[in-house]
């Protein structure tokens, strides 16, 4: 996972940052979905082995893999991140956390009731807390707490540094009620997610000052309040310890220990493998291979069929066994060293099956989904008609289908930027945009300007779209056909003309025959050639980041420079020339479409220039629109890492659907841990797939996503986390409304109002829900793919009774 770095005191924070898309997704229609009425679609449920608590065994250890250590245990701070989340979630007060549909539900463990008491002149919510509730030195949680968290997160004393969670700042002032147990909070405007509020509550020893603030909380929590306490924290085992909180008022905590361990995606299935951890989120790879595992069990000792070595054919083994035994001892020694690590490799992999069959796969639906981002702030993409045509243009149930499919989980889109499908108030929007139609889209590209004879246009001063345009478009349309003609014609004459020639030779004797040998050797190797140049045309636009430290950036002139820019990029000339030939072949269409059975991707055969040479993608063979002599091109950054090939195939299948109707990618694949912050928040890219989480809170975590940027004194733009660049006043507007509306029908209305307008700005364009997959020993219980609900960590614990150190004993 990646998030992205926020300016201290300069944005809201969202709740969860944004999260990168990566092979835990492996890691979407507007065909086919329909703006219809509330609450249709079902959510999927949680998968995690729910068990009663009296069949659950006390004691014992559980390893959760995270992706990393914590950078701070508060979680109110820039670089708090998913690790934050979930182990404060096990320490501190969440006073509605989210349940099974997605909405906020009272938490008896901390509250007896919360309330609106008083709506005129000021809205007043009264909190009761449980009277047992205490914090783990053995003070009372009350009013005190309420207070310092408040006046740390207002935004009124910068000393805190604090991303501001908004809501704070609309709270007049906090009081003691009738006794110590209740908590009056009145506000100075109304505010709907006022439930959104003092989630996680730290201790006000923690929150009464910018020092503990700032530093006191972020490698330590002296004082909690949940069913466990922080142990320790060791960065070089890479582990965060919680141990049972003895002061802890509610249900027992089932486990003695709870252990965090960083664990790197690509590392996984070892860990697992040889005990690590316990519980682990994982990618379709490594749940594959426990499915095999699992059934594998009763193969009596048989070889496996996958893994390595299974790809060896008998003829391959014997010839393999040949060379180990032969009489050439070089060749032999080498052989034998092949045979040996194969076989090192054969041994390794059963191991690691054998163990994996003592987990389980546990999947539903993260709370949170994909989206293809499209920058507004400049280039084609500043005009929304542009913007609309590229949404239009996709297949967005073809690309559910390519990552919940195979997994075994509902193929279905998302129609809302607000809300998924299960949650209350979730409504397919997609109609604002209208569904996937090609024509369309092609006709909204032209209506901007964008037209086939484009690219060879000379500058104009006109606006995209006006009739000048439009009808010059349509001449150099004309134009261009009418030159195809006069080309195929001439091309008809020369191949009559050589026919004619070579029946002339034929009659001459044996050396027209060697000459017509020595041409049809010409013309294999020339065709040769051109199936390379075909092959290597797939990679087309696919810029390959080198140590310029510019992911995209245009290649410099010196080529084989140590910090150039590789580009493997079609030369225009052999582009033309590839078209050409493809024609006279007769694969393309009337309309210079490559027929679907000899369709590669990344457009036609032709010569390439030179590794770091800049050239520009060849339109002419792919019937690519264009402007003013400039073709219409998009850069889609992609991240590289080996986890995220899943995402990288659908950013594939995007850039197939958009060149059907004439739109051009430039593929930019960057490193993981840079792709958020130095391109998403920088907006270093033109489309790109990344996620949200989801939210009960809409309309005070959506904002900041999806509103209007507003220019800084510098020139800059203030985008929040509006990485799109792209929003209106109106959609602001519906969000404020919604903000104060108390009553939660009428906010959800406003609310699927906002999300229509959203989805006609057409900025962003929802595509999936993300999978959830969790690897989980199959005798522990309560744990798993929790989808939208949060972890009751009283409840984990192991069916059987299993001694501390659960890994050894899971060997033997």
């Amino acid at each position: 996972m990646s998030h992205v770095g926020v300016p201290r005191g300069t944005v809201r924070k969202r709740r969860s940052l944004a999260l990168l898309t990566t092979g835990v997704l492996t890691i979407p229609v507007l065909a086919g979905c329909s703006s219809g009425g509330e609450e249709t679609a079902r959510g999927v449920p949680q998968d995690i082995a729910p068990a009663a608590r009296e069949t659950v065994a006390d004691g014992s250890t559980a390893n959760w893999a995270v992706d990393a250590l914590p950078a701070t245990f508060n979680a109110f701070q820039a670089d708090a991140d998913s690790a934050t989340t979930r182990i404060t979630g096990a320490l501190l007060p969440t006073l509605f956390p989210m349940d099974r549909t997605g909405q906020p539900k009272l938490n008896p463990d901390y509250l007896e009731s919360a309330k609106v008491i008083e709506r005129e002149p000021r809205q007043v919510v009264l909190y009761k807390l449980n009277q047992q509730a205490v914090w783990s030195d053995g003070r009372e949680i009350g009013a005190p707490d309420f207070v310092a968290q408040w006046r740390a997160l207002r935004g009124k004393d910068s000393a805190f540094w604090t991303a501001r969670n908004s809501g704070y700042e609309r709270i007049e002032k906090i009081e003691r009620g009738a006794d110590d147990l209740q908590v009056r909070v009145t506000f100075s405007k109304p505010y709907a997610d006022w439930r959104s509020l003092f989630s996680p509550l730290y201790p006000k020893e923690i929150t009464g000052s910018p020092d503990a603030f700032n530093d006191g909380a972020r490698t330590a929590l002296k004082t909690t309040a949940g069913p466990f306490v922080l142990k320790s924290m060791s960065k070089s085992e890479g582990t965060v310890t919680l141990a049972r909180n003895p002061r802890w008022w509610g249900d027992k905590a089932k486990l003695d220990t709870l252990v965090f361990r960083a664990v790197a995606a690509k590392d996984r299935t070892q860990a697992l493998s040889d005990g690590t951890v316990d519980i682990a989120d994982i990618d379709a790879a490594t749940a594959d291979r426990i499915t095999l595992a699992r059934r594998d069990r009763g193969s009596n000792g048989q070889p496996l069929n996958h893994g390595p070595g299974s790809e060896i054919t008998p003829a391959q083994a014997l010839r393999s066994w040949a060379q180990a035994h032969g009489s050439d001892e070089d060749a032999a020694e080498i052989a034998q060293a092949a045979r040996e690590k194969n076989r090192k490799a054969v041994v390794a992999y059963a191991t690691e099956q054998k163990a994996l069959r003592d987990f389980a796969v546990r999947k539903s639906l993260e709370p949170a989904y994909t989206q293809l981002a499209l920058n507004g702030e400049s280039g084609p993409l500043a005009d929304d008609r542009v913007r609309r045509a590229v949404a239009r243009a996709l297949d967005r149930q073809e690309l559910a289908q390519t990552v919940l499919g195979p997994l075994g989980l509902p193929a279905k889109p998302l129609g809302s930027h607000l809300a998924l499908a299960g949650q209350p108030g979730y409504k397919d929007g997609s109609g604002a945009l209208g569904e996937q139609n090609t024509k369309e889209a092609q006709a909204l590209l032209a209506d901007a300007g964008w037209t086939r004879g484009g690219a060879a246009e000379p500058p104009k001063d006109t606006k995209a779209g006006s009739e000048a345009e439009k009808k010059g478009g349509k001449d150099d349309e004309a134009e261009a056909d009418k030159k195809t003609a006069e080309e195929a014609e001439e091309d008809k004459h020369a191949k009559s003309e050589k026919t004619e020639k070579s029946e002339k030779s034929d009659r001459d004797g044996q050396k027209a025959e060697e000459d017509s040998t020595e041409d049809s050797a010409a013309e294999r190797k020339k065709a040769d050639q051109d199936s390379e140049d075909s092959a290597a045309s797939r990679d087309e636009g696919l810029y390959i980041v080198g140590d310029d430290n510019k992911p995209g950036a245009p290649a410099p002139a010196t080529v084989g420079s140590a910090s150039a820019v590789h580009v493997l990029a079609p030369a225009r000339t052999a582009a033309a020339q590839g078209t050409v030939l493809l024609r006279q072949a007769g694969v393309l269409g009337e309309d210079g479409a490559v027929a679907a059975t000899d369709k590669q991707p990344g457009g036609a055969a032709g010569a390439y220039a030179p590794v770091g040479t800049a050239a520009p993608a060849p339109a002419a063979a792919k019937g690519q629109l264009g402007k003013d002599g400039k073709t219409l091109t998009l850069r889609f950054v992609l991240p590289s890492g080996p986890g995220s090939q899943s995402l990288r195939s659908v950013g594939d299948k995007i850039a197939a659907m958009l060149e059907k109707i004439g739109v051009g990618t430039e593929i930019t694949k960057v490193p993981d841990e840079s792709y958020f912050k130095d391109h998403i928040a920088s907006g270093a890219y033109d489309l790109a797939l990344y996620s949200w989480p989801a939210t009960a809170y809409p309309a005070t975590d959506g904002r900041p996503i999806y509103a209007k940027p507003e220019p800084a004194t510098d020139g800059s733009l203030l985008v929040e986390q509006n990485y799109t660049r792209v929003g209106t006043d109106h959609i602001d507007q519906l969000f404020d409304k919604a903000a104060g509306e108390l009553d939660e029908k009428a906010a959800r209305e406003l609310m699927k109002q906002a999300d229509a307008r959203i989805w006609a700005a057409a900025g962003s364009i929802p595509l999936f829900q993300r999978p959830q997959l969790v690897a989980v020993d199959k005798k522990l219980a309560n744990v798993g793919a929790f989808g939208f609900a949060a972890p009751r960590y009283q409840d984990i614990g192991f069916k059987n009774r299993q001694a501390a150190g659960s890994p050894a004993d899971r060997k033997k």
